[in-house]
Order: structure tokens, then sequence, then C-alpha cells
């Protein structure tokens, strides 16, 4: 509220008036015409021409209503103006816009309460609203920063703490200092505890937790002893069910000397506990990992996916005969761990990838020269026909394909992946309750009558000396997006006599004869009836022939030395990975 006041000077009040006393303020009131300033006022007229003639020192201001103390000095001439030469104290009570606070609020724009910490206010003398800091807080809230945090400890008479005070924003806390203790420390002082009362919740609260702590110390140590325990019993469950015991005494007598029994512990830490990133590949039966070991010899570890718990008192007995096999173009057994529920098996690594890739691969730069196709193909047969013919017993591969011949040092081929292998009975016939191998390669015959033989070997590697010569897919696309089987295929044109618009292009300008004699071979190989079909140790004899044929033919004209030479530059990059096309049924007819 805004006073206003004019003085009206009479020489003779002043003789008797003393200062602040009640007949002084009766004589001021007289004296002065003061009025109040009322809301949304505009302006007001003074005039004071009723006392200019005798008094010419009449003078006005605007002041708080409270503030003014009359003092019989102000009649004197400018008195007043000197002492209050800077002016005098004025309560402006302002209001910010014409709405309420909860319609301001609603316009953001134009919201005067910028402030994060400050709130409205809706005047009481106006149309309007007023905007304030928030408790805690001081400043200017009509500034985006201007209301800053009050550090109320600095200010101990308006903020209380009879213990020790720390501010926070917006507030202060107060705790009682180490010894001493109150219900309340900000209205209340900290008394000291009794020291028998502090020393006994001491000596218990410390024992408590000794006590807990130990509990928890020993049950911790008890489950880890626990989980050792199941661990052990565990890996020793695993260990006889899979056959280490028969394994490990044959080792101890020397009949196993070329495997080595290894630990779970090993073969996580050989491949950084079976990283994707050190996979290989991934096959029906399971994922081959890049490992080194302790002694810095890299492995292939396969961990495979399930095991057939029929299978697992026989799998000691054929890790056992799978590491005495020595052949040069099959890849060797080094060990196999057995603490698992299902064993892994550890190859030798081979660099060069696999045979697939090779042919199929995308980023294959230059074409596959004919010696090479022929040298892969009669190494191939060759650990095919050692397997059959040499082994003790012998050994039906059972999954025979490109992707499961890898590639050596300059390209030699290692016959890999037992994964559906058996040993072959007395009677060389292995029945079957559930078909296995992949679909494109698998035997007609042992689709129907469930046996798996050598020659359903046999009938595999047809179709693996196919894809070398045609450069196609086992399961293939036509031009008109047909999916087709490769063995259908060839065999159909061979009947048409259309075998040229089949055979890779890129060796369609060598000898017909040559070309007429490898396809002749891979029709006996792909015959209906696996009777008709010829031993494995007699492909690999023709294929050496006709190699050695080829050969030479390749010494008697020096033009087609240059065939040769692009066996060192059917370069690929065996990290590209093909894919076999869509699984379809076999074609049993077509073509037969």
């Amino acid at each position: 509220m805004w006073e206003l006041g004019v003085s009206r000077c009479a020489r003779t009040s002043k003789v008797w008036i003393t200062v602040g006393s009640a007949l002084a303020w009766a004589v001021a009131r007289h004296l002065l015409h003061q009025t109040s300033v009322p809301p949304i006022y505009h302006s007001m007229t003074v005039d004071n021409s009723e006392v200019s003639g005798f008094n010419p020192c009449s003078y006005a201001f605007v002041a708080e209503q409270d503030w003014f103390r009359f003092e019989a000095s102000y009649l004197e001439d400018n008195k007043f103006k000197e002492k209050f030469k800077d002016g005098v104290p004025t309560l402006l009570d302002w209001v910010a816009g014409n709405e309420y606070c909860d319609e301001a609020v609603k316009n953001m724009s134009t919201y005067a309460c910028i402030s994060k910490n400050s709130q409205c206010i809706t005047s009481p003398n106006a149309t309007g609203y007023l905007c304030t800091c928030n408790n805690g807080f001081a400043g200017n809230p009509y500034l985006e920063e201007g209301c800053q945090d009050i550090n109320e400890c600095n200010f101990p008479d308006q903020y209380p703490c009879h213990g020790i005070c720390s501010n926070i924003i917006g507030d202060y806390n107060c705790s009682c200092k180490s010894g001493t203790q109150s219900t309340d420390p900000k209205r209340e002082t900290c008394d000291p505890i009794a020291v028998s009362e502090r020393a006994r919740l001491t000596k218990m609260f410390a024992g408590i937790s000794a006590c807990a702590v130990l509990l928890l110390i020993c049950i911790f140590a008890l489950l880890i002893e626990c989980q050792k325990r199941k661990l052990v019993k565990e890996k020793q469950i695993f260990f006889q069910q899979n056959g280490g015991l028969l394994l490990y005494d044959q080792i101890r007598s020397k009949q196993v000397d070329t495997v080595r029994i290894f630990t779970r512990e090993e073969l996580e830490n050989a491949t950084n506990n079976f990283d994707s990133s050190r996979e290989l590949g991934r096959g029906g039966h399971g994922t081959v990992y890049k490992g080194i070991l302790k002694d810095g010899r890299v492995v292939a570890i396969k961990r495979s996916k399930v095991m057939n718990m029929d299978q697992k008192d026989e799998f000691a007995q054929e890790i056992v005969i799978l590491s005495q096999i020595n052949h040069r173009n099959v890849v060797k057994l080094l060990g196999c761990c057995l603490e698992v529920e299902v064993p892994m098996l550890v190859y030798e690594c081979i660099p060069n990838g696999t045979l697939f890739e090779l042919m199929h691969g995308k980023n294959r730069r230059f074409p596959v020269s004919l010696d090479t196709r022929l040298r892969i193909a009669q190494e191939s047969a060759e650990a095919l026909a050692y397997l059959h013919s040499s082994a003790s017993p012998p050994i039906v591969h059972g999954d025979v394909k490109s992707p499961n011949i890898l590639l050596g040092d300059n390209y030699t081929a290692k016959v890999t992946d037992f994964g559906a292998s058996r040993m072959l009975p007395t009677d060389e016939i292995q029945f079957m309750t559930m078909v296995q191998g992949t679909i494109g390669y698998l035997d007609p015959e042992y689709l129907q009558e469930r046996q798996l033989t050598e020659k359903s070997d046999v009938y595999s590697f047809g179709v693996v000396l196919l894809e070398l010569i045609t450069m196609k897919f086992a399961i293939y696309s036509d031009s008109a997006g047909e999916k087709k089987n490769l063995a259908s295929s060839f065999l159909l044109a061979m009947k048409e006599n259309g075998l040229q618009f089949i055979l890779d292009k890129n060796i369609l300008d060598f000898e017909a004869e040559l070309l007429q004699e490898i396809a002749q071979l891979a029709k006996c190989c792909l015959s209906m009836r696996g009777e008709e079909r010829p031993l494995m140790r007699e492909v690999a004899e023709r294929l050496r022939s006709i190699r050695s044929t080829w050969r030479e033919q390749l010494i008697q004209n020096p033009s087609r030395e240059t065939e040769c030479l692009l066996e060192n530059s059917s370069h690929y990059d065996p990290s590209s990975t093909g894919q076999h096309g869509s699984l379809m049924a076999l074609d049993l007819e077509s073509g037969r």
C-alpha cells in the first residue's frame, strides 16, 4: 500500500511540537495532507495553492505507509529534503500479467515464473500473480537461474541446528555429534549418551556384524564346495558313461598312444570359452571351433549337439579305432573330452577350407583346373578306400559330401567329419532306424531299406565327383529357378546324350574321351542298386589311371601345360561359405 503526504508548513507550530510525541503526530496529521494510493491507480493531482502565499516550503512524497515518523525539524525549510536527499523507501506491490496462477501457467511463453526453483502466488491486492522462490532458495524468480540454493547453515537464527549442520539442495540436515543424541536436533539440544549404554550398543552391533559376516562366509564356502563336488561328480558320471575308463585303461596299457584325453577346462581355454569368433563351421552334427592348445598347436574342436544314448557304450571303442587311422588324406583325430554330456573331439586343423568352398565360394577368383579336380577326387577316393578296406574293423563314413572334404597345404584333400560313421559288423551291413546324412548325397537304396553299407559312401562320392565336373550344387536351381537334383539331372543328360549341357564350361575344351570316361565312372557310382556300384578302391584306381593319362597328354602336348598352371591360381576365400540350396526329396526314378 502506498501513502501520499503533502506538508503545509505553519511557522507557529514548530515551537512546542516534540519529536515522536502523540501531540506531534496529531499536529502532523493536521498539517499534512495524507492519503492512500488505491490499486490500479494511474495519476494524482496535488494542489498547494492555499498555502503557497504564506509558506512556499511545500513538498510531497510517496512512501511506505508504516515507515514515516514525524519530526519537528521537518517543518523547517528544506530539512526533510536534505535528510532524504537520496529518496524515501517505497514498497511496490506489483503483479505479473492479469491472470491467476492456474491460468497463467498454461501459457509457458508468457509465464513469468521461469526459475525452476520458483512458484506462483496469486496477488491478494490486484488481478494477476506474483513469483517467489521455493523454500530453501532465494533470489529473483523472474530469471531462469534466479532462485539459488540457500546455505541454511550460514543463518543459524533462521534455521536452528543443535548439532552438525549440513546443507542440501533446498533444505539442510541436522545431526547430533558422535556420542550425543536428540529426537529432533533442529528443535532440541543433543544430550550426551551414557557411556555404558553406548559401549553396550557398540559391542552388541560389532558382535552381531561379526557373526553375520562369518555366517555368510561359511554359507558361501559351503555353496562353492557343494558346486565343486557336484561338478566333479557330474564329470565322473559323464566320463564313465562315455567309456572314459575303457579308453583310459587302453592308453595306460599302450594299446592307444596317439589319442589324448582333454579336460573340459582345457578345451574351454583353447576356444576362449567356445567364443563365436572361433567358429570354423556348423554342420548337422555340431559346431567346429578353432582351438589353440597350451603348447601352441592349432586344432579343430568338434562340439556335437546330441548323442544317442545307445551309442555311448561303443563311443570309446570307436575313438580307439579312429585314433589308429593313419592316412595322409584323412583328418587325424588327436583326442577327445569325455567329461561332458556329449563328448567333444579334437582333430588336426586344416587351413584352407573345404572343397565346397573351393567350388562354390562367392569369392573364388579363378577357375579350378581339371588336374586339381582330378587330384582332389583321387585323394578323397583313396581316403574312403582306406576306411573301407584297410581300417580294422572297416569304417563306413556315412556322410560323404564336399563340405566334409577339407583342403590342406597345396589343396591336399582331407576327409573329415565322421559324425554319421559306423564300424561295419561282420555282415558288412548296418541297419539304421533313422536316416542320417545330407539330402542330395544320400544313397537311394539306403533311403528305402535303411541299410548303410560301404556302397552308400560310393554313391555319395559319385555326387561329389559330379560337383567337381559340373561346378553345380548337389541340389541346384536351373535357369527357371526350379530346384533340381544334380544326380538325377546328370543321369538324364547321359541318357539323352546331352553331357555337354551339364558339364562345367571351363573343361569342355578338353578331350571328349577323357570327360566321357570321368562321366561314366560317376554314372557307375550313382547306380540305383548298390551291388552294381564299384568298390571304393576300384574308384580310386580308376581315377588314378584317368589322371595319369591326362598328365601324359599334357606332356605330349605342351600347349596344354598352361591348364596345369591354373592349379596354383585357384585361389578362393575360405571364409566365404556357400549354401547347399534348399533341401528337397530325391527323385529316385529320374534318369535311371
